[in-house]
């Protein structure tokens, strides 16, 4: 069974909706029981850092989340949102992240980005990966739905296992051991989203 913890946050009934097409069985909670009984975690959330933070922690969310993964070694995949609060802090808003991952979420560079790049990122882009599971059965260039104006930047660059482009190469997939991210939406990537969720379903860990 994969919970997709509910802190108020994120497309979560279109998460469900995608696992159950791609034959995953899943609940939605913020139930600890439910969460502690989980095989697998899914942390989805859309909208501001702090705001993301400061929900898990009024509901309670954050020990018994590093207790599953930190401690149980329990699978986690964080979406748009829900992966940028793996690391330690955003551009914005100035609280921590749960710092599961050495890595901070950053503003896009607007020197950076051509004339026609805009802010936020919104639309399908060319995603390339590093061999990983998460990406076991896609295509070579899978295309993902991305919305977001931040994205990751990581300390160590094996943590990363994907990039897109938008003006720049940017880290859009990240994992460490359990811990995984994508910046990009399954629930709204169709084929490859379903892909993608299936492979995270079927993923090993030693």
């Amino acid at each position: 069974m994969i919970a997709i913890v509910d802190y108020g946050l994120g497309n979560l009934r279109s998460i469900s909706n995608m696992l159950q097409r791609a034959g995953c069985e899943s609940v939605i909670s913020a139930d600890f029981g439910v969460l502690r009984n989980a095989e697998r975690l899914i942390l989805p959330g859309v909208g501001h850092f702090k705001y993301g933070m400061e929900r898990l922690h009024e509901r309670g969310l954050i020990d018994v989340l590093n207790e599953r993964v930190l401690d149980a070694g329990v699978p986690i995949l964080g979406i748009c949102l829900g992966a940028q609060l793996l690391g330690r802090r955003s551009d914005e808003g100035g609280v921590a992240g749960l710092g599961w991952i050495p890595m901070d979420t950053v503003a896009f560079d607007g020197a950076r980005l051509g004339g026609d790049e805009r802010v936020p990122n919104m639309g399908w882009s060319d995603t390339a990966y590093v061999k990983h599971p998460l990406f076991e059965g896609q295509e070579q260039t899978p295309r993902f739905y991305y919305v977001h104006s931040f994205h990751f930047q990581c300390d160590d660059a094996s943590h990363v296992i994907a990039t897109a482009d938008h003006g720049y190469r940017f880290a859009s997939a990240v994992a460490r051991a359990n811990i995984l991210g994508v910046q990009f939406h399954p629930e709204k990537s169709h084929v490859f989203g379903k892909r993608l969720l299936a492979s995270f379903a079927a993923m090993k860990f030693d």
